[in-house]
């Protein structure tokens, strides 16, 4: 495989194509999710590589999370501070669609790859800049990363428990967020092109990001003191809780879901009395069910009350990631595919986020090695072997 789509059936989003000048997560993972609706993505990276191939991982020769945020690109190198390497990047732009980068504003203009620069080789050209805080305001040139933005954004005090140390959600969220954000965002640009025939700036931020995460909480009602409750949690019996063997999350916020969890557990007293008919009573008499609950639970494993509460009451089993490998609903929705990479070698990850009944889009493949595309890619501009080897001599690509 030379790291092109494959596959007889086109996604919708075949024939467009996307240059990813992006790094880390947000910006990458906008365009794998591009990829996965059938775009083209060329991953472009510098010299040193995206910074995430150098992140902790326990796979040998490359970073686990490259491998997922970058799945479906095919990879080049280009050093845009060479001037043969941004000419390059110039030719790429004049058949592009879609640019993503995450430079802090200020460094476009520097490069020379700004928005209305390249605007003027290709104005259908979808542009997309991802930053920490958006692209103006005394914030602007700032670094921004996940976990900062969390903090900032009052995501973590929230997280925390009442009275204790604010606390991170590990996961990235607000990139995986942002990238979701990113991929919707440039698809209805694409969209309106069709109509206008032209290309548009899209601007994403990790600030905007964490903010859109948190609309139920970010409302402020005239009148409201500072300190109004904005927890999402309901609290009470809603929750993780801990089994025979292993915790099992329980949400029973419904009448009908509480009813049935009584029943279920052998608590059905509960279900008729008047002091927990609403999930505000049962928060505020927590300490009185709770322990009934976990006397009930202490009977069976989580994994055994899963299976008992069936669907009569929304609940999982605490898994570890790699349990989702051969779970059979995961299999039945044909969520994990089996890819090939030149270092790492054979590897399962995630086939596909969204699926299309007529147009299901190729086949996904492995994140690419550095630079591992950039003789062929170089060989489709017109580029033969000597040529290549003087850009290779001369820093411009590798």
């Amino acid at each position: 495989m030379n790291g092109k789509p494959t596959g007889t059936a086109a996604g919708p989003l075949a024939g467009v194509r996307v240059l990813d000048l992006s790094a880390y997560i947000a910006g990458p993972y906008g365009c794998a999710l591009l990829a996965d609706q059938g775009a083209e993505i060329l991953k472009i990276e510098p010299p040193d590589g995206d910074n995430l191939r150098n992140y902790p991982s326990t796979l040998r020769d490359e970073s686990r999370a490259f491998l997922g945020v970058n799945r479906s690109k095919r990879g080049i190198v280009l050093d845009l501070k060479k001037p043969n390497g941004l000419a390059l990047l110039l030719r790429l732009v004049g058949d592009a669609d879609v640019l993503v980068h995450n430079f802090r504003p200020s460094v476009p203009k520097r490069l020379g790859i700004d928005f209305e620069a390249l605007q003027s080789l290709n104005p259908r050209l979808i542009y997309c800049a991802v930053t920490g805080y958006g692209e103006t305001g005394p914030m602007k040139e700032k670094a921004g990363y996940d976990q900062v933005l969390q903090t900032m954004t009052g995501m973590c005090a929230l997280q925390g428990k009442p009275g204790g140390p604010p606390e991170i959600l590990y996961g990235s969220v607000v990139d995986y967020y942002a990238a979701a954000l990113l991929a919707g965002g440039v698809s209805s640009a694409l969209y309106e092109r069709e109509r206008s025939g032209l290309g548009q700036q899209v601007s994403i931020s990790l600030l905007r990001s964490a903010l859109a995460m948190q609309s139920a909480r970010l409302v402020w009602a005239e009148g409201e003191g500072m300190d109004v409750g904005r927890d999402m949690r309901s609290g009470g019996v809603t929750g993780i809780h801990p089994t025979r063997e292993g915790y099992l999350y329980i949400s029973a916020n419904t009448a009908r879901f509480w009813s049935a969890l009584c029943e279920n557990t052998g608590l059905a007293d509960l279900a008729t009395d008047p002091r927990y008919d609403s999930v505000k009573k049962r928060a505020a008499h927590a300490g009185e069910l709770i322990p009934r609950l976990h006397g009930a639970l202490s009977h069976r494993t989580a994994i055994e009350w899963e299976a008992a509460l069936g669907d009569d009451v929304p609940c999982a089993a605490a898994r570890r990631i790699e349990e989702m490998f051969e779970h059979p609903q995961v299999i039945a929705e044909d969520m994990i595919a089996q890819m090939s990479h030149p270092v790492v070698g054979r590897y399962r990850g995630l086939s596909r986020s969204i699926r299309f009944s007529r147009t299901p889009g190729p086949a996904p493949f492995a994140a690419p090695a550095l630079g591992q595309h950039t003789d062929d890619l170089l060989g489709e501009m017109g580029i033969d072997a000597v040529g290549t080897a003087q850009l290779k001599q001369d820093g411009a690509v590798r």
